[in-house]
């Protein structure tokens, strides 16, 4: 089984639905906190934060903290002589609280709505100290919070919230936190809850004591109920999040802990933005954790940047992207500091419309997606040297059927003093033989070109602009859905830190996509796409289909060359 865990999403709801997009997992777990304000604007949730804040220092002042302060206000108003300022910043108050209940709601919809599009797999929410008790939202059947569901034999169990007050959201409809309480008078809800269940698999927001939970100006936050549980129960995994710069695999008392920072966006202590995007991949064989793979998404790409795996009864941890692990260790930016996408306007249709089209990605599409991936690793298990794949057609759209072929591009490293025809380079040769004995007896597949990444490296390196094999790589990178891309990933980043030279091979390439675009074969293809949605009661959105209006007429005296634009009237 294949479990992905994500943490802190903050109201990032357009990378977790490119997360579902470009993964495939048995399992997805969305922990607290999903949202980020309770409102749709900065301005209305500085002014309720401050009235709150307001409201709190004067419930602090009279001793009666153990109200919310949304009660307190309540109670306030209903007494005879509340003084005017009061009144009036009461009022504004309940009416605020009124509106954030109603936004929250809107929201929690919006990611149901985006959650619901991963039909083939379980996927699970756990409310943060920012969200409202999610049995009173449209997430109320994903719920975690005190809930546990069996998944081929093991037992997934949370509960959410955190052991702070958040101010900006209404104390009312948070989850109320009983996880800090001690645990050896039978107080103690969540430790009640986790005997009971008896989990193999816990997700809890607020993570256990000494296992990532210390804040820097503050020290350790974690619950001693939690670690206490863990420590003394036959527990697998646990699961938290809540403190995003004490992330980690940590191992204790024969328990994984993983938080793997934020998903979204968060502003730092110092009042800086962290860029997020970090999750982690779980793969269990019974009671058996074979794997961890911690990665980051930037943009379409998912970045593997550290693999966790048993060997010889310990547990290894082996960086795959060093730099992106440092980067995030020392709490600094990596991937914001330039664009990483195409500058052809062509191709960011292109992509715009693919992410549509996968939104309702089919069982054969995950079929050969899943083979893909089974041939890296049998070529890495058993060949000495790796390869990986760009995608084509219909299975990089998502929509792929149980007839349709499987296209892609091969991409290997020969031999350094290599110079020879590719097609002779024994890596690939290697690779040819097991991608023949996968697929074969099942699919029609075509490998479409092949690429040798040390020569695609070298022309990155000495900038040489006619390097056709380089052109090649950007035009794949720039449309295709990659298989084993860490193997890809470091010549892409080379890539990158050089935009002027990357922009200039995709000025070279443009005009050739723009004949690949008009070609007959290319517009039946996105006909094709379009009739296997509307199979399944789908029609194209207005917006998707002037994206495609605008994809085939980037030239408005350009004519299909069938030579009748009625061939493109469809969209």
């Amino acid at each position: 089984m294949k479990i992905i865990y994500v943490a802190d999403i903050h109201g990032a709801f357009d990378r977790v639905k490119q997360l579902l997009s470009e993964t495939m997992a048995d399992v997805y777990i969305i922990a607290g906190d999903l949202i980020d304000i309770p409102f749709y604007n900065m301005h209305t949730a500085i002014h309720y934060h401050e009235l709150q804040s307001y409201f709190h220092g004067l419930r602090v002042r009279m001793h009666r903290e153990t109200m919310t302060v949304e009660d307190f206000v309540d109670d306030l108003l209903d007494q005879p002589n509340t003084e005017t300022e009061i009144e009036e910043k009461g009022t504004r108050y309940q009416q605020y609280t009124i509106r954030a209940r109603r936004v929250l709601q809107q929201k929690y919809k919006v990611l149901e709505n985006i959650l619901a599009m991963k039909q083939k797999s379980q996927v699970f929410a756990l409310p943060g100290n920012y969200d409202m008790d999610l049995k009173y939202t449209a997430l109320h059947e994903r719920d975690l919070h005190l809930h546990w569901h069996t998944m081929k034999d093991l037992k997934i169990a949370g509960y959410g919230g955190a052991n702070i007050w958040t101010p900006g959201i209404p104390e009312r409809y948070v989850v109320r936190y009983q996880g800090n309480l001690p645990f050896e008078g039978g107080r103690n809800e969540m430790y009640n809850f986790f005997k009971a269940v008896k989990p193999d698999l816990i997700v809890a927001h607020q993570p256990a004591h000494g296992v990532h939970d210390r804040v820097n100006q503050f020290g350790t936050s974690g619950s001693p109920a939690l670690r206490h549980y863990c420590d003394n129960h036959p527990v697998l995994m646990c699961l938290t999040g809540h403190v995003h710069m004490d992330w980690g695999f940590q191992l204790s008392e024969n328990t994984i802990y993983l938080n793997p920072s934020n998903f979204g966006e968060v502003t730092t202590l110092t009042g800086g933005v962290a860029e997020g995007g970090f999750f982690y991949t779980i793969e269990v064989d019974g009671r058996e954790v074979e794997k961890v793979v911690f990665h980051k998404l930037v943009g379409d790409r998912i970045h593997d940047i550290a693999d966790y795996y048993p060997q010889n009864g310990r547990w290894k941890e082996t960086l795959v992207d060093a730099e992106r692990y440092d980067a995030l260790r020392a709490g600094r930016n990596y991937d914001m500091k330039e664009s990483k996408y195409s500058h052809i306007p062509e191709v960011q249709l292109y992509n715009e419309i693919k992410q549509f089209y996968r939104t309702f990605q089919t069982q054969a599409t995950e079929e050969r997606l899943e083979k893909l991936e089974e041939i890296t690793r049998l070529i890495e298990e058993n060949v000495q040297g790796d390869i990986a794949m760009d995608v084509m057609g219909s299975t990089n759209m998502g929509l792929a059927e149980t007839t349709s072929d499987i296209d892609f591009v091969v991409y290997v490293r020969c031999d350094q003093a290599f110079a020879g025809d590719i097609s002779a380079c024994s890596q690939y040769q290697s690779a040819e033989k097991i991608i023949e004995a996968v697929l074969a007896p099942k699919y029609a597949f075509h490998i479409m070109d092949t690429l040798d990444l040390n020569l695609v490296e070298k022309a990155i390196r000495e900038k040489d602009y006619e390097s056709e094999m380089a052109m090649r790589f950007v035009a794949y990178r720039a449309i295709c859905r990659p298989i084993n891309y860490r193997f890809i990933a470091p010549v892409e980043d080379l890539l990158n830190e050089d935009m002027e030279y990357r922009a200039e091979l995709e000025g070279s390439i443009r005009s050739y996509f723009r004949i690949f675009i008009n070609t007959g074969e290319h517009t039946r293809s996105f006909k094709k796409y379009e009739s296997r949605i509307r199979e399944i009661g789908i029609s194209l959105p207005e917006s998707v289909r002037q994206k495609l209006k605008a994809y085939f007429r980037q030239d408005p005296e350009a004519q299909d060359p069938e030579g009748a634009e009625g061939t493109l009237s469809t969209f």
